[in-house]
């Protein structure tokens, strides 16, 4: 009996990890847009489309619709090989884990047994710059289309 009630706790535990947050983000979206200043250097967004909402740098890979996507998954970009991996274990980037990422990034993937690429850190406004990528993301535009349609 002990064992069947830890067993299912350890599955209902792993399972929840492996769905996305999905809940609003916590930042302020105009403070994102401002800080995401300090990103674009090294990362763009760019629609599907190839419309830029955000011109910038192609060192780190386009951040159009990384809100909910997994780690290490935009294609086309050469990511590092522990960043895929983390991924394949099922890093999603919620907003949790995209701020814990953003403020060091070093730090976060040493903890994960790994390296990161990225050398940047976002010291302050991480929750912000993820509310400004959501807002701009697939997301937000599919909602807007849906709206559109009601109306």
């Amino acid at each position: 009996m002990k064992m069947t009630i830890a067993s299912a706790l350890a599955v209902a535990t792993l399972a929840t990890g492996a769905f996305a947050d999905t809940s609003a983000p916590t930042g302020d979206v105009e403070a994102g847009e401002k800080a995401f200043k300090k990103c674009k250097s090294c990362h763009m967004i760019q629609d599907a489309d190839g419309e830029n909402i955000v011109k910038g740098g192609k060192t780190g890979p386009n951040l159009y619709g990384v809100v909910g996507r997994t780690a290490g998954t935009y294609e086309g970009f050469k990511y590092g090989k522990d960043l895929v991996a983390a991924g394949e274990g099922g890093l999603v980037w919620t907003e949790e884990e995209f701020v814990a990422y953003v403020s060091d990034p070093k730090a976060y993937m040493k903890a994960r047994d790994g390296k990161s690429k990225m050398t940047f850190r976002l010291k302050k406004g991480a929750e912000d710059v993820y509310a400004y990528l959501a807002s701009v993301g697939p997301a937000m535009e599919e909602e807007a289309a849906e709206e559109a349609k009601s109306e």
